[in-house]
């Protein structure tokens, strides 16, 4: 089963002045999406050139009862997950659940870009959030 590091997701105040050191820094930036669902607006930078490139994804609330806006609420800005995209997610869910990690999503649900996606509880992995995504072919 295939897996590798997809993405670093810190949560921001607004994307823009979120946005300033990574386009300082001289990465790529991607185009902006909205996660209804989630509560979320997404802005992705690239970390490299070539084909499916770590990235940084920064997360603004929609509002302040959204998942990153409690986060902010509560931490403030920063790293909020590590993302992982994984080759088959409802098989990877599976050894998880059956191994007693906690998850929080069950489930895949609608991520950024097309993607399914599944967040691994903090309390399984030693306090990180950790999300789970595929992109169907």
């Amino acid at each position: 089963m295939g897996i590798r590091l997809d993405h670093i997701g810190i949560a921001v105040n607004d994307l823009e002045s979120g946005a300033k050191f990574w386009k300082l820094l001289g990465l790529e930036q991607g185009e902006d999406d909205l996660n209804e669902e989630q509560g979320v607006n997404i802005r992705f930078f690239g970390t490299e050139h070539g084909d499916n490139p770590a990235k940084i994804e920064l997360l603004s609330p929609t509002s302040e009862d959204t998942p990153i806006g409690k986060f902010l609420k509560k931490r403030g800005p920063g790293i909020q997950q590590i993302a992982f995209r994984v080759d088959d997610l409802v098989s990877i869910l599976s050894k998880l659940k059956s191994n007693g990690i906690r998850l929080i999503n069950d489930t895949p649900t609608e991520g950024a870009h097309g993607s399914r996606i599944a967040f691994v509880h903090p309390s399984s992995t030693g306090g990180v959030l950790v999300e789970l995504l595929e992109y169907e072919d």
